[in-house]
């Protein structure tokens, strides 16, 4: 018997408890009878899909949390019975919106019925041809939980993702399961998660999302790895130790082209760690390794890690950090990173972290950030951070989420740890 037979003769509840996850979804106004559709109750502005925010009053689901293997059961189940009943059709037609009318619409009226954003009698109104409210609602549903703008209109990009068929959305499914069990492991209360493929991090206390920020991760052929540790240490206004990697990458070609670069940047040259400052017009850099010399860039608002850096225990060199170039927290592709994660509005998730500890406010954590004074705080109540590659997850509250395999990572059971390099530099 299909899902939608299912949910028109027995309710949802019901179809969910039968998938094995009576308690890993709940029913929201904002769904439209459908545990995949939950659409944000702020939609970002613009065309872009994520906003960062504190939204602990919303009380939303963390990506992860201990109802999601239930959940990722269920939204299995459901997926893999939409395969057996045939899938959903190909739409053909793109660059409709509410007003429009026609068999392009009828066509996304059951494609959305299928996959459960629109009751599965949707198609038994009187005109479902007819792009009305109720099938707009249901478009942005389905862009948010794909990491589209949810504007609610049908372009191409939008098109792309309707027309992924359902093996290969059940496959992700499949493959990101035991993502989500290793990342589980040992989680405490309050934890911190980063999502590579989404570019999004969430503070989380007790599975539900304080704040949800948007982040910048490695690019392509400088691949953020996955970790799972706990944050140790806060640094404000800190010198910025630049990576050998970054050095051969980046800073070399630098100075081969200007001999300045260096100094307009605010980077001190050392001979090694600890030793001597040299003058760095003074070395041919054709012959000098990268590793030869160690760079270091002092705080201020240029820095590369800007106010503050969150450092946590990794074998990678990577952490979590503010950033100057704050116009790319405004983009939907952030993978420009040389491996760490940038934060946007990194003060609000600091505050978070700190907890009033040693008398620190978001007054004070401001008055630092801009006072440029160098400032050390180990983390006492330290919570968990787990930096993940997940491609599709469900939540407690309702969402089935899909976002691209940006490393290529979905064939090769990738679970933790440093990704190889995509192409690209």
């Amino acid at each position: 018997m299909s899902v939608r037979v299912l949910v028109a003769r027995f309710g949802l509840a019901a179809v969910v408890a039968l998938a094995g996850g009576a308690t890993a979804f709940g029913q929201s106004a904002d769904q439209t009878n459908s545990i995949t559709a939950v659409l944000p109750q702020t939609a970002p502005a613009g065309k872009l899909a994520t906003r960062t925010e504190i939204i602990a009053e919303r009380g939303e689901a963390a990506m992860i949390s201990l109802g999601s293997l239930s959940a990722m059961g269920s939204a299995i189940g459901m997926y893999r019975q939409i395969a057996i009943d045939g899938g959903w059709p190909t739409l053909k037609t793109a660059k409709i919106k509410k007003g429009s009318k026609g068999a392009a619409v009828a066509a996304l009226r059951e494609r959305l019925a299928i996959e459960g954003y629109l009751p599965p009698d949707a198609m038994a109104m009187k005109s479902p041809d007819k792009f009305d409210s109720t099938l707009e609602k249901a478009v942005k549903a389905f862009q948010a939980n794909h990491g589209l703008a949810p504007t609610g209109k049908i372009d191409a990009r939008t098109l792309t993702e309707l027309n992924v068929p359902v093996e290969l959305r059940l496959q992700t499914l499949e493959i990101n399961a035991p993502r989500i069990e290793a990342y589980l492991k040992k989680v405490g209360a309050r934890y911190i998660l980063v999502n590579i493929p989404s570019a999004q991090l969430e503070a989380v206390t007790l599975g539900t999302v304080y704040s949800r920020h948007n982040v910048v991760v490695g690019k392509r052929g400088r691949p953020s790895p996955t970790v799972a540790s706990r944050i140790t240490e806060i640094n404000f206004n800190p010198f910025w130790n630049v990576p050998v990697s970054i050095v051969e990458r980046d800073l070399i070609p630098k100075l081969l082209k200007n001999p300045n670069a260096m100094t307009e940047m605010r980077i001190r040259v050392f001979d090694k760690h600890g030793g001597p400052e040299v003058d760095p017009k003074k070395i041919d850099w054709m012959t000098t390794r990268a590793d030869r010399y160690f760079f270091r860039q002092d705080p201020g608002e240029d820095n590369a890690m800007a106010t503050v850096k969150i450092n946590f225990s990794n074998p990678y060199s990577v952490y979590l950090h503010d950033s100057p170039a704050k116009q790319l927290f405004g983009t939907n592709a952030r993978y420009e990173s040389s491996g760490c994660v940038r934060v946007d509005r990194v003060q609000e998730l600091v505050n978070w972290i700190l907890d009033g500890q040693d008398g620190f406010t978001s007054a004070k954590i401001t008055g630092i950030a801009k006072s440029n004074e160098r400032v050390d705080v180990r983390v006492a109540n330290a919570p968990d951070l787990r930096i993940m590659y997940l491609t599709a997850w469900a939540t407690e509250d309702g969402r089935i989420q899909f976002r691209p395999d940006i490393y290529d990572l979905d064939a090769t059971g990738f679970i933790l740890g440093q990704p190889l390099p995509q192409g690209g530099t």
